[in-house]
C-alpha cells in the first residue's frame, strides 16, 4: 500500500461552537521530518490530563481538533533518527504528546525521537502502560524521597492514594520496606489499599479538618502528595524535622496557604516533581527502575483496558473522581 495514502483511527476532539465533541474519525498517515519517528501505538492510557483535554480545556489543548494521550507505547514504524532503528519497542511519554501535539489515542503518533525511550527488557508495552505518565511520576517521587530518607527513619504518607500516581507510589514505597500511610476520601476502598502495601489508612475528611496552625504533631518523616490544597498544607505541618515531601498535583486547589514555619523550625524539603519535562537520563533511569528493582506484580494494580470506542464513559468518570487504579487503551 501507497504509505502516503494510508489512514488510521483516532479518538479525535473537536471543537464545534461552544461545545467540545468527540468520535473516532479515520486521520491520513502523519510525514516524518529529520530526527522524528513514527510509532504504531500498540497501547496507551487515560490520564487525569487526557480528560481535560478531552473536554476543551484550553489550559492543557489549545488548538483542535486534537488526539489526546500523553502516553504511548507501541514499534517504531519510520525513523528518521540515528539512536532508533525501525521495528523497536518504544515508549513515548510527557513533553507535549497529547497536549497541542497529537497523542496516544490515535493507532499511530509522529514525535521528536527524543522524546522516546526504549522499552526496557523486563517489561511488557502494556505493562509500560500500566505504569504510563502516571507510574513514571510515582517513580520520579519515590527516587527523590528515597535519596534522603530510609524505610527505619519513619512513616511516609501518600495523598490520593488511589489514583493512577498514589496507588503505584503506595506498592513501590512498600516494596521497598516503608511503612505506608495511605490518604483517601473512598472509605470502601481501604482493603485495596492495604493489598498494595499500605499499612495505615487515614480518611481524606480527617486530615482536612486537622487544627488550623502553623505547625501539627510530627507524624511522618516523609509524603508524596499528588493533589495539593489542605491536604498538602497540613501534611507539611505534620512532617518532622528534616522530612522531606515530593508534590505532583493540584486536583484539590493550586494554593498554599501556610506560615514559613515547617520549613525554618523543622527543617522540612518540599521537592515539586515536573513529569513533563524530567531530563532524560533521569527518566531512562525511572523506566529501568521500574522494570527491575521496583517492578511490581500488575495483578495487584487495578485496571481496566478499554479501545477507543470505550473511552468516552472513562473519562466522564476520571473527570468525576470515581475512576480506580489505571484505564489502559489497547490499539493494536
Amino acid at each position: 500500500m501507497d504509505e502516503s495514502n494510508k489512514k488510521y483511527s483516532a479518538f479525535r476532539v473537536e471543537e464545534i461552537g461552544d461545545k467540545f465533541l468527540s468520535s473516532i474519525k479515520e486521520l491520513d498517515l502523519p510525514t516524518i521530518e529529520e530526527e522524528e519517528v513514527l510509532i504504531k501505538v500498540h497501547y496507551s492510557s487515560l490520564n487525569y490530563k487526557d480528560a481535560l483535554s478531552a473536554t476543551g480545556n484550553k489550559g492543557v489543548t489549545r488548538e483542535y481538533p486534537h488526539t489526546p494521550g500523553i502516553d504511548a507505547v507501541g514499534i517504531i514504524e519510520q525513523s528518521q533518527s540515528e539512536n532508533f532503528a525501525v521495528g523497536e519497542k518504544v515508549i513515548a511519554t510527557s513533553y507535549d504528546l497529547g497536549m497541542d501535539t497529537d497523542g496516544g489515542f490515535g493507532e499511530y503518533i509522529k514525535v521528536p525521537s527524543d522524546w522516546v525511550v526504549k522499552l526496557p527488557n523486563n517489561m511488557t508495552m502494556k505493562e509500560a502502560m500500566i505504569i504510563g505518565t502516571a507510574g513514571l511520576t510515582a517513580g520520579m517521587s519515590v527516587l527523590r524521597l528515597t535519596e534522603s530518607i530510609k524505610p527505619e527513619d519513619g512513616k511516609i504518607v501518600v495523598s490520593g492514594a488511589t489514583g493512577g500516581v498514589g496507588s503505584i507510589a503506595v506498592s513501590i514505597l512498600s516494596k521497598l520496606g516503608y511503612s505506608v500511610v495511605a490518604i483517601t476520601g473512598k472509605e470502601s476502598e481501604t482493603e485495596y489499599l492495604k493489598s498494595i502495601g499500605a499499612s495505615e489508612i487515614l480518611l481524606r475528611n480527617e486530615i482536612e479538618n486537622f487544627k488550623n496552625r502553623p505547625l501539627l504533631k510530627p507524624l511522618f518523616i516523609g509524603a508524596i502528595d499528588t493533589v495539593g490544597g489542605v491536604i498538602l498544607e497540613n501534611i507539611i505541618k505534620c512532617t518532622s524535622p528534616l522530612g522531606v515531601i515530593t508534590c505532583c498535583g493540584n486536583v484539590a486547589s493550586p494554593k498554599l496557604e501556610l506560615t514559613v514555619f515547617p520549613f525554618i523550625l523543622r527543617g522540612v524539603t518540599l521537592i515539586g516533581i515536573d513529569s513533563q519535562n524530567y531530563p532524560m537520563k533521569y527518566r531512562k533511569k525511572v523506566w529501568e527502575m521500574l522494570a527491575e528493582e521496583w517492578k511490581l506484580n500488575q495483578e495487584t494494580l487495578a485496571h481496566s483496558e478499554v479501545t477507543l470506542e470505550g473511552l468516552g464513559e472513562k473519562i466522564a468518570l476520571i473527570l468525576k473522581g470515581e475512576l480506580k487504579g489505571r484505564t489502559i487503551v489497547k490499539l493494536a
